[in-house]
């Protein structure tokens, strides 16, 4: 299957979800004031106020306008147009100026000739990517001299196991395929399990290894890679919420990467 293809219908699974995921997201509680931002986030990039941000991936956009609300100068972009009108009407509604743009990660470059200091993306965005390197070169592009690239996500590690059966079942490879694995979900969306998706998702596996080689290969100096015990949602079935406000299978709590966090810089001219 070919990327256009492939992404054509993930956009179509995303103007799916979104109405979904507006009312199973905390948006209420986002126009209230809360940050939907994880404390990972917020301590890792520091102070971004008066600071120019671009958010690839960025869905309807609470964690643009969570960035905004914290000083940044924010773009937001998103391949579902679902998505998008819906982060733009949240911009209006909470009073928080910034731009959103419909476009696929590897169209941006036509849509926006612009640098920016950092360059977030955050939670579940790699698995829609078709080319990883194309992906990194486009990061990179984005980058003012000075600036960053920031990346929070789940551990590809915990990728290979059957989320819905208790205990490790290896489920899925841990390395990549240029094919898309092709998910038609009957047990129902993860923001809210009583809704069963109509369009399949398609999917690509990055090895923690492929990220790495994909950014420094672009041109990317890596500052830090934190591998973090404990995930933000729970992901396997037996998962429970832990005093730190992660989720971690009891038998082994603290013993396993289930997310990772990067950082990385462009090389010195």
């Amino acid at each position: 299957m070919d990327r256009r293809t492939a992404e054509e219908a993930n956009r179509r699974l995303w103007n799916e979800l979104t109405p979904v995921h507006v009312r199973a997201y905390p948006a209420k509680e986002f126009l209230a004031g809360r940050c939907t931002l994880k404390p990972v986030e917020v301590a890792e990039l520091g102070d971004v106020r008066g600071r120019s941000l671009l958010h690839l991936q960025c869905h309807f956009g609470l964690d643009t306008l969570s960035w905004q609300r914290r000083g940044a100068v924010v773009t937001g972009v998103d391949i579902s147009d679902a998505s998008v009108e819906r982060a733009r009407a949240l911009s209006s509604e909470a009073g928080l100026p910034a731009r959103f743009i419909r476009a696929s990660v590897y169209d941006l470059p036509a849509q926006l000739d612009e640098k920016f200091d950092i360059v977030y993306t955050s939670i579940g965005v790699l698995v829609w990517l078709a080319d990883l390197a194309e992906w990194a070169r486009i990061v990179a592009r984005c980058l003012r001299p000075d600036g960053f690239f920031y990346l929070h996500e789940f551990h590809p590690f915990m990728h290979v196991f059957n989320s819905r059966t208790a205990g490790f079942v290896v489920n899925e490879s841990y390395f990549h395929s240029p094919e898309p694995t092709v998910y038609a979900d009957d047990e129902g969306d993860y923001a809210d399990p009583h809704y069963v998706p109509k369009n399949p998702s398609h999917e690509w596996q990055w090895t923690l290894g492929d990220v790495v080689n994909a950014l420094t290969a672009s041109g990317l100096h890596i500052e830090f890679l934190h591998e973090h015990p404990g995930t933000v949602e729970p992901r396997m079935s037996g998962m429970v919420l832990g005093d730190d406000g992660l989720w971690d299978l009891p038998d082994v709590r603290g013993k396993l990467p289930m997310m990772f966090s990067l950082k990385a810089r462009p090389e010195p001219a």
